[in-house]
C-alpha cells in the first residue's frame, strides 16, 4: 500500500504535464525563453570565433562564460562544420518545453555575418 501512494502520485504527474505540454499554454514562454538561449549561444560563438579564428567543436569550448550563460549552454544542440568556419544550432528547450523553429522566425539580417548554416542541422548523432 505505502509503494502505490507514490506510484499513483507519478502518474498524476506524468499526466499533468503531458496535459500542460498538449495544450501549448507554456508555448509563448518557452519561445521568449528559446529566443534568449538562441541568441545568447550565437553571441558567445561568434565571440569565440573573432577571438580564437574558428568556432568551438563543442560548446564546452566556450571561455569566460557567465553563469547565467550555463543554462543556454545546456539546452541548445550544436555542431560545427568540420572546418569549424560555420555552424547549426537549435534550441531544444525554452521554459518547460521544446520552443518553435526559432532559427526560421529570425530575420534574414540577424543572420548575417554569422557562420550560421541550416545545412548543417540537426546534429544529434554528431
Amino acid at each position: 500500500m505505502l509503494v502505490a501512494v507514490p506510484l499513483v502520485l507519478v502518474m498524476v504527474a506524468v499526466v499533468a504535464v503531458v496535459a500542460v505540454a498538449r495544450s501549448g499554454i507554456t508555448r509563448p514562454v518557452d519561445n521568449m525563453f528559446g529566443d534568449q538561449h538562441l541568441k545568447t549561444i550565437v553571441a558567445l560563438v561568434e565571440l569565440h570565433k573573432v577571438r580564437y579564428g574558428a568556432y568551438p567543436a563543442r560548446l564546452s569550448e566556450l571561455k569566460f562564460i557567465g553563469k547565467w550563460d550555463e543554462l543556454p549552454i545546456q539546452v541548445v544542440s550544436y555542431c560545427a562544420a568540420e572546418d569549424r568556419q560555420s555552424y547549426y544550432v537549435e534550441v531544444q528547450r525554452g521554459w518547460a518545453f521544446k520552443p518553435g523553429d526559432l532559427a526560421q522566425e529570425q530575420p534574414a539580417e540577424f543572420w548575417q555575418g554569422t557562420g550560421f548554416r541550416r545545412d548543417l542541422g540537426p546534429c544529434r548523432g554528431r
